[in-house]
């Protein structure tokens, strides 16, 4: 099919004015942590340029405003056995900027591990904003929990511990198509497909799905046949630019985000 022309509402159109400084920084840092989520543990890679280079850190110096808590979490989050699995700390300070952006107040996150992500979208949600949260690991999650609330947002974060295809069903079978504004999907990649296709219901006119690791570490280039998660990543990231419902920017910050606006 055709690929759409740009037609989303002014305040989406504004920020993807945003994307280009995004995807700069992408290109400069390549920083990635990447996470555990589902208890499956995702590729590890160092960036374009690694953790200990001058350029990554003025980058994180001259542009990463980190809530003290947040900072708290990551430091925390550092000292576990798994903490280099954590969303890099710029790719989720632009997630929190985009959730402002479009003055979101309901939020999906497939993927918490210790809720370094749900606590920096909740910390910009507006007090009757809510971030569904899902995961099947409630033992890293414990570790955010206590901050959440240290926050001021635990009230916001509704953390359900189950697989996240059955927590998306129960929200369409409630009636909650068309009604959130921003999901972030970072799960098991076997099931990406899937997450996509329930949040783009859920998602709003407008809205925007943000979807991890789309570069699985440079595998999707040529991914092998034994690569379950490199297939279903290149994959989804063919048919998303061919996708007429939305438009979208893949963008080289992290291990790769690709931002869907729906149409």
């Amino acid at each position: 099919s055709k690929m759409p022309l740009l037609s989303v509402p002014k305040e989406v159109a504004v920020g993807t004015a945003m994307l280009g400084v995004a995807f700069a920084t992408g290109m400069l840092a390549g920083k990635r942590y990447p996470s555990l989520v589902f208890g499956t543990p995702k590729s590890s890679t160092s960036g374009m340029i690694g953790k200990s280079s001058p350029l990554w850190q003025y980058i994180l110096d001259h542009s990463l405003r980190e809530h003290p808590i947040l900072k708290k979490l990551r430091l925390l989050t550092a000292d576990h056995p798994w903490g280099r699995m954590m969303v890099s700390c710029e790719q989720a300070q632009l997630m929190a900027n985009l959730v402002k952006l479009i003055k979101a107040k309901k939020v999906l996150e497939i993927g918490v591990f210790t809720g370094y992500n749900a606590l920096n979208m909740a910390l910009v949600l507006p007090d009757n904003g809510r971030v569904i949260a899902c995961d099947i690991n409630e033992d890293y999650a414990k570790i955010g929990r206590p901050l959440w609330k240290e926050a001021g947002v635990d009230h916001k974060i509704d953390l359900r511990i189950k697989p996240a295809i059955q927590t998306l069903d129960e929200l369409l079978a409630n009636g909650e198509a068309e009604t959130f504004d921003f999901a972030f999907i970072d799960a098991d990649k076997e099931s990406y497909n899937e997450y996509y296709e329930k949040c783009l219901r859920l998602i709003k006119k407008g809205g925007i799905i943000a979807i991890d690791n789309v570069f699985w570490n440079g595998k999707v280039v040529k991914p092998r046949k034994d690569d379950l998660a490199a297939q279903s990543i290149h994959r989804l990231n063919e048919k998303l630019l061919r996708d007429a419902r939305i438009n979208i920017s893949m963008l080289p910050i992290g291990d790769g985000v690709t931002l869907a606006f729906k149409l």
